[in-house]
């Protein structure tokens, strides 16, 4: 019998029989005045109040004292509504108030059922905030975030997955998340969802991974892919953490090629500085083994002796050919120092920006911090690009082998327009400084003071700078540390243009 089979059967035989079965439903029947005839089992649970106190009183006494009504005649309704308890506490309760009739349809009566539902409003009020605040995320979240079941559909998309995919979120909820990958993954990713439901092996869950997505038009991206696990009354669900990685795969290509551009610029110039000071170092020897062969034959031709004549020969053929040398030598270095640079306008931010992500690269895990301030007065320069990175590279990774593991590890890069149309590029740390017996040797070729360097790179360094017009020099800063500066052309008319 249900409750509205209770109440029209009014005060019958078997009222109190089915009333003594529904502990948690409140059956109250009333006159038509309003007073209290028959007051149920699960009304006295309900409300407190037993049956003794309250029949006779009138129903305004489950009413709170705002929404009494006076002993108005009752209606029929249903609804929710708050109603009181004999120890003075509300509660939110879903009731209906129904008018009993005789044969004639006169009303003779009414009954009412009332139900506590003041914890499933909570809990539903509770899950709306709940939905309320995924979809606060959802909206937000930076990365794509997807939620889908353990049969792989999708129950939620955030707004950034909708930007990297092209799809909205009505258009995917409900549908495989196998329609965000290109085929060959498409057709396996349910297998590997059942597979851990059933052995619980871990391949993307809880441990992430690098793997290719498939947006809207079918183009294909790199993407990040984290994936956490969830569950609530039986239930599984999975939350996908997206992040495209095709900038920064664009970015690391680019520093690659950067990377082997200098390389190339570095060997070069490494051979153009060998050259250089090879030319310099052999045509001193070279020259007085052309001199000694020269007085040799003088001394010959002073004797006057026949015999004598096979030797004379000799070193006069080794004359000759020690000049020849000397004059090959000479050529090489004249070619070397004419080495000419391919000049261009190059945005100084970010020739250095590209430059530090190089050589700091593996550095911050150390603890190395990298700082750049850059003068807004000399926004360009006029250069070849990858020479001064080269330049740039070579001071910044110096800085950071002088650093060490030293308490503060900072490196500084700063610009300034200097009077005479140039831009003064200064790399300092926050390492020991320069030894002054060795500064005056610091820019020679072969002079380091590394265990295992070679020291061609500021003998490099100062050679692509003067190929630029420019000097370079390196003084200990009063803080401590050395700082390393070099100039180069600016590209920026400026006041002394």
């Amino acid at each position: 019998m249900t409750v509205d089979d209770a109440i029209s059967r009014g005060g019958d035989g078997g009222f109190d029989a089915v009333l003594a079965q529904m502990p948690n439903i409140a059956i109250i029947l009333y006159g038509i005045d309003g007073l209290i005839l028959r007051w149920s089992r699960g009304a006295e649970l309900l409300t407190g109040w037993p049956s003794a106190k309250a029949v006779g009183l009138h129903r305004d006494l489950l009413l709170p004292l705002t929404n009494r009504t006076g002993g108005t005649v009752l209606v029929e309704r249903a609804g929710e509504g708050w109603r009181l308890r004999a120890d003075g506490t509300e509660f939110l309760a879903e009731y209906r108030l129904r008018a009993l009739r005789d044969e004639g349809g006169a009303i003779t009566g009414y009954g009412e059922s009332l139900r506590d539902i003041t914890d499933r409003k909570a809990a539903e009020v509770a899950l709306e905030r709940s939905e309320l605040h995924l979809r606060s995320i959802l909206a937000t979240v930076p990365d794509a975030m997807i939620v889908i079941d353990s049969r792989g559909s999708i129950l939620s998309f955030s707004a950034a997955a909708e930007a990297l995919f092209a799809w909205r979120e009505s258009e995917v909820v409900g549908r495989n998340v196998s329609m965000l990958m290109p085929a060959a993954d498409a057709a396996s990713h349910d297998g590997y969802i059942g597979r851990f439901i059933a052995t619980g092996e871990r391949r993307i869950i809880g441990i992430g991974r690098i793997v290719v997505g498939k947006r809207r038009d079918g183009s294909e991206f790199p993407m990040e892919l984290s994936v956490g696990e969830a569950r609530s009354d039986g239930h599984r669900i999975f939350t996908g953490f997206i992040r495209d990685l095709t900038e920064q795969q664009q970015a690391e290509l680019k520093v690659r090629e950067l990377q082997s551009e200098l390389i190339h610029v570095s060997r070069l110039s490494a051979m153009g500085t060998m050259a250089s000071t090879l030319a310099h170092e052999l045509n001193q020897p070279l020259t007085a083994v052309a001199n000694y062969m020269q007085a040799s034959r003088r001394i010959l031709d002073a004797r006057g002796e026949d015999a004598e004549s096979p030797i004379r020969e000799a070193v006069t053929e080794a004359a000759a050919e020690a000049l020849r040398a000397g004059q090959i030598v000479r050529r090489l270095r004249e070619f070397v120092s004419r080495g000419e640079v391919e000049k261009r306008v190059e945005d100084l931010s970010q020739l250095i920006a590209a430059a530090r992500t190089l050589a700091l690269a593996g550095a911050r895990e150390r603890g190395v911090r990298g700082f750049i301030e850059l003068a807004p007065d000399a926004a360009r320069v006029l250069v070849d690009r990858v020479q001064i990175q080269q330049v740039l590279v070579n001071l910044i990774r110096n800085a950071v082998d002088a650093i060490g593991n030293g308490a503060t590890r900072d490196i500084r890069i700063s610009t300034a327009r200097t009077p005479d149309a140039m831009v003064r590029i200064t790399v300092s740390d926050t390492g020991p400084g320069i030894d002054p017996a060795f500064a005056p040797r610091l820019f020679e070729a072969f002079a380091t003071s590394k265990e295992h360097g070679m020291g061609l790179g500021l003998s490099i360094s100062r050679t692509i700078v003067e190929a630029h017009g420019g000097r370079i020099w390196v003084e200990n800063a009063l803080e401590g540390g050395a700082a390393f500066s070099f100039t180069i052309p600016c590209a920026d008319p400026g006041e002394d243009a």
